[in-house]
């Protein structure tokens, strides 16, 4: 007897990455294994017919406000964090490309060399033609972290939710690490996560996201399949909407 194809839930996503992610346990530089894992999980869900933009953090060579904090100008600190992020998603195109997953970077810099400039219809237009689509540099702006710029670009090309890879199965009312007995959320409101001040995104992500009623879903990518399960609709990590 065939079996039934399960639909996915969400038909274009924008999958929010860590930098440290890609580095492996150590979450410095770019751990090969690391960042092949990750392609796997995105050429799964590539492959039931999801729409994948992904927005990565540079966090694991080089974090901009770390930078301004040991002497570094602030904006030219946060310019070297989004050159970080090109970097970073360089490795992942490399990735997936080897498992046979079309994809493009967006660079909100512009350098023409290596990466495309970010230009909305263009980056939509390669959605539509099954291409994971890869931003970097940020919001090409100092002061604005990449949390801001996946909640700005998931926006603007039309993503039905922001699906936020992490190291913890969701969002807990405090740190799990440090107290054994935190309780997690299966789901919050934007409200409530203001008040409790958890740390989903920054400020100014979250509230971007508020405005414009953009579902955000925090879970554990480093679990096998996890990112498919989400996109499936199944019930994992902590969904914050309104």
């Amino acid at each position: 007897m065939a079996t039934t194809r399960r639909k996915p839930k969400y038909h274009r996503i924008l999958l929010k990455l860590s930098g440290e992610a890609l580095g492996g346990p150590q979450g410095q530089g770019i751990d090969p294994e690391a960042v092949h894992e990750m392609a796997v999980q995105i050429r799964e869900v590539r492959d039931l017919g999801v729409q994948v933009v992904v927005v990565l953090g540079g966090g694991n060579i080089f974090r901009g406000v770390a930078g301004s904090q040991k002497g570094i100008e602030r904006a030219t600190a946060d310019y070297m964090g989004m050159l970080a992020t090109v970097i970073n998603a360089l490795a992942l195109q490399d990735a997936l490309e080897q498992l046979g997953v079309p994809t493009r970077v967006q660079s909100a810099i512009t350098m023409h060399q290596i990466a495309e400039p970010f230009i909305r219809r263009r980056a939509v237009r390669h959605l539509e033609k099954g291409r994971v689509v890869i931003f970097g540099g940020g919001t090409g702006n100092p002061y604005f972290s990449t949390d801001t710029a996946a909640a700005l670009r998931a926006n603007e090309i039309g993503a039905e939710v922001i699906l936020k890879a992490t190291k913890v199965d969701g969002i807990y009312d405090r740190d799990p690490k440090l107290y054994p007995d935190a309780r997690r959320f299966d789901r919050i409101t934007y409200q409530e996560a203001l008040q409790r001040q958890l740390k989903v995104m920054d400020s100014t992500a979250f509230t971007l996201c508020m405005d414009n009623k953009m579902p955000i879903i925090v879970f554990d990518l480093f679990k096998p399949h996890n990112l498919k399960k989400v996109v499936l609709g199944e019930k994992v990590g902590t969904l914050v909407t309104d």
